[in-house]
């Protein structure tokens, strides 16, 4: 939800026109709020944020819709979470 200067909630049309000028005065492509949706979510899963967070924050009704949708991240969350996990495993410098 996006609120107003004085915390009101913003109309979905007025808030729609000010990520348009957003958008364009930081010379970026259109943008639809959906969009950004994406990207937190994508943001989060990459950063490490496990999937059940991320699907209480998109209030996704289980974790499997949530999985579904960003099957294409997951894969680099493993890796980079396995990569943390060997991290932590002792090595042996006399090798």
């Amino acid at each position: 939800m996006f609120t107003g200067e004085r915390g009101a909630p913003l109309n979905p049309p007025r808030g729609l026109c000010w990520l348009r000028v957003i958008a364009n005065d930081a010379g970026l492509l259109p943008i639809r709020l959906h969009d950004l949706r994406h990207c937190a979510a994508t943001f989060a899963l990459t950063a490490g944020t496990d999937i059940k967070v991320v699907q209480a924050m998109l209030g996704h009704k289980n974790q499997s819709n949530t999985a579904d949708i960003y099957t294409s991240v997951l894969p680099e969350v493993a890796f980079e979470a396995a990569e943390r996990t060997a991290a932590l495993i002792p090595r042996s410098s006399n090798r």
